[in-house]
């Protein structure tokens, strides 16, 4: 288990809006999905193109960006470059993500402003993070895959920024020759490698697992970088055998990363199944669906497979793993700067009593049906059932928006 110090940790109130932003965006993708025609859905819809940028700058983004605040300087157990600039990031992503949601909605005019916003906010980040990296004079196996990471997210914004530019008309570029290396850049590159590394510091932290091997993180952090790369390169000079053979080593190196947590998992001394447990059960299961999934999509080439897995992926994956570990990291940092204090001097509430049962639990139940509905209403093409599974995804959001509060305003 990696040393976890507190002594370099940024305020709360830092890290808080990220946390409370990111639940409302989930909220509002939940309910974007009402908009969708199940038997007309396709990848270059701009429906579609406005929910996953939504989903993924306004969530998951907004909330990785948060973690990172927290989680980098204590783990290099050094202080941020510029921590005060964090207080500039989560207004500039928030009004990005809106202007580009909306520009791909009604107005393409508004996505080069939305795009320019979003860069600068992530520029900000980019170069904070690597500007507090500087400060340490070696770095671990963990530091280096955030380092990576925001390499590959300085490239996918650009490449963003680009095919923003020219779906609004400003410039003129292909953007489908830029399509793959976005999408491998972001998902690929930032949010995966980023994922592999902080879950491997969270996850035996908050289990109590330690003596395991680090060596299925390398091969993982290692394949998916030469994957991303390769996408890179097959989509600029459209090389079309270098794109299978990226998307082959993704493939592999999430199954190397879903083999080092089932380890960790099946080694932890923590044995009982809270809601942090189940979500991660629940995102590491929905991993492996959208792999068969997307395996299913390249034998049959039929798009609803592909769109299904990429919402399993982003529903089931992302979304699960990032609640169930905000389940954990929001009492824990709570509980450090209210209640460490009083060690000693009065009773305290432990971690565990800072989550609220009812609610967490409601939240899992129903965003779980939810993301199973929409799965079968996207190979069958059915509009009912997106509903169905928006309408229990409303439920759930709302349940889990009920738990970020009773969390932080715990007492």
């Amino acid at each position: 288990m990696m040393k976890i110090s507190q002594d370099f940790a940024p305020p709360f109130k830092l890290i808080a809006p990220f946390f409370i932003i990111g639940s409302f965006f989930y909220l509002l993708s939940v309910l974007y999905l009402f908009s969708f025609d199940a038997a007309h859905l396709s990848f270059a819809d701009a429906n579609v193109i406005g929910y996953v940028h939504l989903f993924l700058l306004g969530f998951v983004m907004m909330t990785i960006f948060g973690a990172m605040a927290q989680l980098v300087p204590v783990v290099l157990e050094v202080g941020h470059f510029g921590v005060e600039l964090f207080y500039a990031i989560w207004p500039l992503l928030l009004i990005g993500t809106i202007l580009m949601v909306f520009g791909f909605l009604y107005s393409p005019a508004l996505l080069p402003y939305g795009g320019v916003v979003v860069l600068i906010s992530m520029m900000i980040f980019v170069g904070e993070i690597f500007l507090t990296i500087a400060k340490v004079e070696k770095l671990t196996l963990v530091m280096s895959s955030v380092l990576i990471s925001n390499t590959f997210l300085f490239f996918g914004i650009i490449f963003g920024l680009l095919m923003a530019l020219s779906y609004a008309g400003t410039i003129s570029i292909d953007i489908s020759s830029l399509l793959k290396a976005h999408i491998y850049s972001v998902l690929g590159g930032y949010i995966l490698i980023t994922i592999m590394g902080l879950s491997i510091v969270l996850v035996p932290m908050f289990t109590l697992s330690h003596s395991f091997s680090l060596r299925p993180l390398e091969i993982s952090v290692s394949m998916m970088s030469v994957a991303v790369v390769l996408a890179i390169i097959a989509s600029v000079l459209h090389i079309e055998v270098l794109s299978y053979i990226a998307d082959i080593m993704a493939v592999v190196s999430l199954l190397a990363y879903f083999y080092l947590i089932y380890i960790i998992y099946t080694t932890r001394p923590r044995k009982e199944n809270d809601v942090y447990a189940i979500s991660l059960i629940f995102s590491y299961s929905a991993m492996i669906v959208a792999i068969v999934l997307g395996g299913i999509y390249f034998v049959t080439q039929s798009e609803r497979f592909l769109l299904a897995s990429m919402w399993v992926l982003f529903s089931g994956f992302f979304a699960f793993l990032i609640t169930g570990h905000i389940y954990k990291i929001i009492p824990f940092l709570v509980w450090f700067e209210k209640f460490s204090p009083l060690v000693g001097k009065q009773k305290i509430p432990m971690l565990a009593d800072m989550v609220p049962y009812k609610s967490s639990q409601a939240q899992f139940v129903f965003c779980a049906v939810g993301v199973v509905l929409v799965t079968l209403a996207l190979i069958f093409q059915s509009t009912l059932f997106i509903d169905a599974g928006a309408s229990f995804l409303v439920m759930g959001t709302l349940a889990f928006i009920r738990s970020v509060f009773y969390m932080i305003n715990f007492k």
